[in-house]
């Protein structure tokens, strides 16, 4: 089924729309959680729970492309059980350093007031993520929003993971540059 007939299915409150989802869409949410997690139950959970939010978000919410939308519940629903899990042992761990390597170019946003300034980095990164050449976007893209380990990156490219280390410094090198060329304050 298309996405536009599982949307329909959802506007319609009809309760196929959980299972068609996941058949079309379950693998690639089971691998985002994975990603995140690292675990088989906790991964589960966190799909089952995407389907759930799915379906309370859909209606009002209309979404554009269905595999981003899920695909970002699943992230974040990941990203708030994964900090649960680790809240005695902060600081350690692959998501946080993951996290701290963007940290160094892309600002954070503490306010609403700041919201306009986030919807401002946001263009001028999706910008430069639609210049990069793919292969660099595809390594940046695994490696920040999938949070793909260094090593996962390097098997699944074919390379070395200090070709990917160094790929990924050049990218945030040059994401930085272009954030301040902008006037976005790191």
């Amino acid at each position: 089924m298309d996405d536009n007939g599982i949307i329909q299915l959802y506007l319609r409150r009809a309760e196929s729309a959980i299972p068609e989802t996941a058949a079309k869409y379950g693998r690639y949410c089971r691998y985002i959680a994975f990603s995140i997690l690292k675990s088989n139950e906790d991964s589960e959970e966190c799909v089952n729970d995407t389907y759930f939010r799915a379906w309370n978000c859909i209606p009002p919410q209309i979404p554009n492309c269905l595999k981003t939308f899920l695909g970002r519940i699943t992230r974040n629903l990941a990203l708030n059980r994964y900090e649960q899990l680790t809240a005695e042992k902060r600081g350690c761990g692959r998501i946080p350093l993951v996290l701290e390597e963007l940290a160094e170019c892309i600002p954070s946003y503490a306010t609403a007031e700041q919201s306009a300034e986030a919807d401002e980095v946001r263009n001028v990164l999706n910008k430069f993520l639609a210049e990069l050449p793919v292969g660099t976007r595809k390594l940046f893209v695994r490696r920040y929003w999938y949070m793909s380990s260094i090593r996962e990156i390097a098997k699944d490219f074919g390379m070395s993971e200090s070709s990917v280390t160094v790929t990924l410094f050049r990218t945030r090198e040059k994401l930085k540059k272009t954030l301040e060329k902008e006037g976005i304050v790191i």
